[in-house]
């Protein structure tokens, strides 16, 4: 007998009702049992008609239905088994193409719903199979390859969602409902998965082509917010990690110019993260194709994220039960192990060589009788004389041949300065051009930290004839960006140490119990800088929220206050004016960037000077004249600008002097916590905003 018209729909809205009205947990498990008697496969399970009306016409609503009301306290209704039974099954038992279908319009209208389920599905080897399994049996048909299809249809869909639901999750800054070992695992879970058979590691490589092919656009380098990059970057490395030695010969060429092209994009860029990112999977790239020498080896910092990305490289595979694989059992399975291949690792320090097997021929080598080698003429460089006299090492430095007298001269440079102040001022200018110009004659580890401090401690010792003659030389010809951004460097120290207040008249070196921006070879001083800017802002945000009073940094008479202008003024007036060989509004914006990150660091330290009103003022003109620069790294130093301005002037002279200014200051920065592609600008926008609300709370709060 027929079923009665528009029964199946009326029992599906029934249901959905229930759903989105009852908090009763056996309600809603008896409603989900009505409607699973449709999908099939139960015992009870409904006539074949009304299961194929109800996968025509009803599914993707129902479906629809069940993501709209989900909460988390409303999935707690239900137990770990009825989840599974009557609430999973709906998306791993349903048409596959259907459920797809509703996930991905879930990831884009809401974010994270869809992502939900994408999780619940592709970190569980089960989920992927089912899906699997659903869409071959939707692909059987004329061609014996309706299986391998289906499989290739599903991966690509995955593939695309996964994308789909980073960039959703990444402009919903609200919602972090996953972290990022877990979007790490999807990666690895979906990659993996191409890899397990051989009929689906050719999508394999295509992925791969494509996320080299984003990864070496300078375009997406310049435009891409950081998080989105480090995303595609694990991908590749995870793709790099799966293939096989025949693949990686057969697309050895391409790999080496995607390497290429995409390793100078990251270089060029001015960030600091985006080119250890381009440097990590250079290297990467490098040691799978490089079948004998060296590989690209760089030299970066080793963090959390870079022994991440590196452990991508070893450890990416999905995390399958190898006896639930179709193909196990085989003893040609591509989802086997496949053998570790020697490479050249570029490790400084090899691991120790295995221990011969007794017997073995090379028990038979023996150093005995090797003639032990003459070093009676050696010296050490603690025995030799060092320069005593801050003129000697003058001489030293622009003269001599002797290597280990100039290497011992660099060593004890910046403390014999510091402690004769009144020679090294007689011989500061001729110090400081030495120092600029000076190069590396041998190696010596350390070199240019040393050289820096050096000249920082001129600086210190004698500012006014130094910093006029660092901050002139940083406009003239003639010099290397490495030079440049070297000037920027010893004016932002420097400016730290005279800040500081004195506990006496002789000059001391910085207080180790403050905090203080370091420099080493290749890093950014401006990332110190921005953390001891943050907790500032934390402080005065917390003390103005809860209404107490707290300690304020120590204060005192310091060098700084009238040195101020001669630090500011020479550097900023000028950015504006192209040379023949440097041009900061052109192709030069990495010095760009240093220069506002420079000048934000020169406002901080004049907190509440008497130059401080001026200096915040064609500050802000600074700022407002490049707000809207392509460059993400300068725009992070203008917005470090702003907070320098809101931390430095006195709230009242702020809002008295620069009314006009603060307002429009406020409405970009509202524009770039809502807009701006990079994550970074976005959070020092957010901040700025945070601490302009405060400052007006505190004014209002004041008695007038």
């Amino acid at each position: 007998m027929d079923p009665e018209p528009f029964e199946v729909g009326h029992a599906v809205q029934e249901a959905i009702n229930i759903l989105s009205s009852s908090r009763n947990g056996v309600q809603i498990s008896e409603a989900l049992g009505t409607i699973k008697c449709y999908l099939g496969g139960t015992e009870n399970q409904a006539p074949l008609k009304e299961r194929e009306e109800f996968t025509r016409v009803h599914f993707s609503a129902f479906l629809r239905g069940l993501v709209s009301n989900l909460s988390p306290d409303w999935i707690e209704l239900l137990t770990s088994d009825q989840q599974k039974e009557l609430w999973d099954s709906f998306f791993l038992e349903g048409p596959a193409d259907q459920v797809f279908l509703v996930l991905l319009d879930s990831i884009i209208s809401t974010g994270w719903l869809g992502l939900f389920y994408l999780l619940r599905v592709s970190s569980a080897g089960e989920g992927l199979r089912a899906w699997e399994t659903r869409r071959n049996s939707e692909c059987v048909g004329a061609t014996p390859n309706g299986s391998h299809q289906g499989g290739l249809h599903l991966a690509e869909d995955l593939l695309a969602t996964d994308r789909v639901c980073a960039r959703s999750l990444d402009r919903s800054s609200g919602l972090r409902l996953y972290s990022e070992s877990t979007r790490t695992a999807v990666l690895q879970n979906l990659l993996g998965y191409l890899a397990l058979d051989s009929l689906r590691r050719s999508l394999l490589i295509k992925v791969l082509k494509e996320l080299l092919e984003t990864w070496g656009s300078s375009s997406a380098v310049k435009h891409s917010p950081v998080e989105q990059q480090l995303y595609v970057s694990k991908a590749i490395l995870i793709c790099l990690s799966h293939l096989k030695e025949p693949e990686i010969e057969s697309n050895g060429q391409e790999l080496l110019t995607s390497m290429m092209g995409g390793m100078k994009c990251h270089l060029d860029s001015n960030l600091p993260r985006i080119r250890r990112l381009g440097m990590i999977v250079a290297e990467s790239i490098s040691s799978r194709i490089t079948t004998d020498g060296p590989c690209l080896k760089f030299q970066y910092e080793d963090d959390d994220e870079t022994r991440e990305l590196k452990s991508l490289q070893q450890t990416a595979r999905l995390q399958l039960p190898v006896t639930d694989l179709p193909n196990a059992g085989r003893n040609d399975s591509p989802s086997a192990t496949p053998k570790a291949v020697s490479k050249p690792s570029g490790n400084p320090h090899p691991a120790a060589p295995a221990v011969p097997e007794e017997g073995s021929d090379l028990e038979l080598d023996s150093d005995d009788d090797l003639i032990p080698y003459d070093m009676s003429e050696d010296k050490e460089l603690k025995k030799m004389k060092v320069p005593v006299y801050i003129r000697d090492c003058i001489e030293v430095l622009t003269g001599s041949e002797d290597m280990d007298k100039w290497e011992a001269t660099m060593k004890v440079l910046e403390s014999l300065i510091r402690r004769n102040s009144a020679t090294t001022r007689e011989v500061s200018m001729e110090l400081a051009k030495v120092l600029l110009h000076l190069e590396e004659k041998t190696y010596i580890e350390g070199f240019v930290e040393l050289r820096k401090r050096a000249l920082v401690a001129v600086t210190i010792t004698d500012p006014v004839p130094v910093v006029q003659y660092l901050t002139s030389q940083f406009y003239s010809l003639n010099y290397s960006l490495c030079q440049r951004m070297d000037i920027l460097d010893v004016l932002a120290l420097a400016a730290q140490e005279l800040s500081q207040p004195q506990a006496s008249g002789k000059n001391k070196p910085r207080s180790t119990q403050s905090p203080c921006i370091q420099t080493v070879p290749g890093s950014d001083s401006s990332q110190d800088w921005r953390r001891i800017v943050d907790e500032r802002i934390k402080s005065k945000t917390r003390r103005l929220a809860k209404g107490q009073s707290l300690v304020e940094p120590a204060c005192g008479p310091n060098k700084f206050s009238s040195l101020a202008g001669h630090f500011f003024f020479p550097l900023i007036q000028n950015f504006d004016r192209p040379l023949v060989t440097f041009d900061l509004l052109g192709d030069d914006h990495l010095v760009l960037g240093r220069l506002a990150h420079t000048l934000a660091i020169l406002m901080y330290f004049a907190n509440h000077t008497v130059a401080a009103a001026a200096m915040g003022k064609s500050l802000l003109e600074f700022v407002w004249a490049l707000r809207f620069h392509t460059d993400s790294y300068v725009r992070q130093g203008l917005l470090s600008a702003v907070s320098s301005i809101l931390l430095s002037i006195p709230s009242e002279r702020l809002l008295e002097d620069m009314t006009d200014e603060f307002l429009e200051t406020q409405s970009w920065l509202a524009d770039v916590a809502e807009k701006d592609p990079d994550g970074d600008c976005r959070r020092l926008a957010w901040q700025n905003l945070l601490l302009m609300e405060n400052l007006l709370k505190k004014l209002r709060s004041v008695p007038s």
